[in-house]
């Protein structure tokens, strides 16, 4: 311990810059749980497609969406979403919509996004496209 204490006191800088990554990294995971939004896996969004006609939302860009895609995924790139363009989706206002990009970053603040629109089953696919082709799931061309 008073090694610890020694090597805190003589790297003050280091010290203050590994507090700060655990309080932010402490704060993310608080933020997370308290989400309504939920970050579900592929295992769960195959689940909420087949069982609960859940729609898969891919955000990506159109050329990525053609390069490959969740099968029966609905492709709304994030420019029109960022927009509060939703029409197009209420139909499905009371259905699971999932929304899935690349890695699984950017479609959380578009869930959210969905979810002050109205869409109170929105969720993010953990990972994005990246997790689901690494598990080795079908993609649509």
């Amino acid at each position: 311990m008073e090694q610890l204490i020694t090597f805190a006191s003589d790297n003050g800088m280091l010290s203050a810059v590994w507090v700060a990554l655990v309080v932010m990294i402490i704060v993310t995971t608080v933020k997370m749980k308290m989400s309504p939004i939920k970050q579900i896996s592929t295992q769960d969004l195959t689940f909420l497609m087949n069982k609960e006609e859940g729609i898969a939302l891919d955000i990506r860009k159109e050329k990525e969406f053609k390069a490959g895609h969740i099968l029966d995924a609905i492709n709304l790139p994030s420019e029109k979403i960022n927009k509060n363009d939703f029409t197009s989706l209420e139909k499905y206002k009371d259905k699971p919509i999932i929304v899935v990009c690349a890695a699984g970053m950017s479609a959380v603040q578009i869930a959210n996004d969905l979810y002050k629109g109205g869409f109170t089953r929105a969720s993010v696919l953990k990972g994005g496209m990246n997790s689901w082709t690494s598990a080795g799931l079908p993609v649509a061309k």
